[in-house]
């Protein structure tokens, strides 16, 4: 399978890390809603959220959305808020520092923290492999693309909010599709050295980009994140 050298990542290491109760799919050990992942006892860990309408033996699309600077999973409720609504799961990890590594995205402490989650929470419920997304928020959202180009065999799509940077990946694996949104007003990350300086280089390099601006600043707007998710899921407002 393709996502095996993603999720072989120090494996020897992180198997040691998991909770005893990995093991057979059963309905009463599904856990929905917020719950902590339980994967680390550093102080930095990171949260899973299973919407109500999950159900075992049916595959649910996933999330895993990268905070930015400073920040913590359970930091995501409106995210979370989104997948119950849209009925999608999400896994939001917690950088092993206090922002996600300085070293090659996709080949950090942060990876091998991220791969062990990925498995374990694919442990506990069914998750629609056409449908797995790696998105981020601010520095999340930078670690996200360049992650997400080294392992888009894994994540086939890309959800990068507020964020960019220089894309700088290692290797590219798989083609996903990427979702970019930039405020106009940004002086944190502004739009031509980022949002759209990006967009436009994957167009040319054949990546199926959707690029969107809103006239706010770095926080992205809960309606640009409905939208994205929405463009996750192949879905539109008229389909609701």
């Amino acid at each position: 399978m393709h996502r095996r050298s993603f999720l072989a990542l120090s494996a020897a290491g992180a198997i040691s890390l998991w909770p005893r109760r990995l093991g057979a799919r059963v309905q009463d050990q599904v856990p929905y809603g917020q719950t902590q992942l339980g994967l680390s006892d550093e102080g930095r860990d990171g949260t899973l959220y299973v919407p109500k309408s999950y159900k075992p033996g049916t595959p649910m699309p996933l999330v895993m959305m990268l905070h930015g600077f400073s920040g913590w999973g359970d930091g995501q409720k409106p995210l979370f808020a989104l997948a119950e609504e849209l009925g999608f799961i999400v896994i939001a990890p917690e950088s092993r520092d206090i922002t996600w590594g300085k070293e090659i995205p996709g080949f950090d402490a942060d990876v091998r923290y991220l791969g062990p989650a990925y498995r374990y929470v694919s442990s506990l419920v069914d998750i629609d492999d056409a449908h797995v997304a790696l998105g981020g928020q601010s520095d999340g959202a930078g670690y996200a693309l360049t992650m997400g180009l080294a392992y888009g065999d894994v994540f086939n799509h890309l959800i990068i909010l507020a964020g960019g940077g220089l894309i700088e990946p290692l290797r590219r694996k798989g083609k996903p599709k990427i979702f970019i949104a930039q405020g106009v007003q940004d002086t944190t990350m502004p739009p031509e050295v980022s949002g759209r300086k990006n967009a436009a280089q994957l167009k040319k390099e054949e990546y199926d980009v959707t690029y969107r601006e809103h006239p706010g600043g770095h926080r992205t707007p809960i309606e640009i994140t409905r939208e994205a998710m929405l463009w996750f899921l192949d879905r539109t407002d008229k389909q609701q």
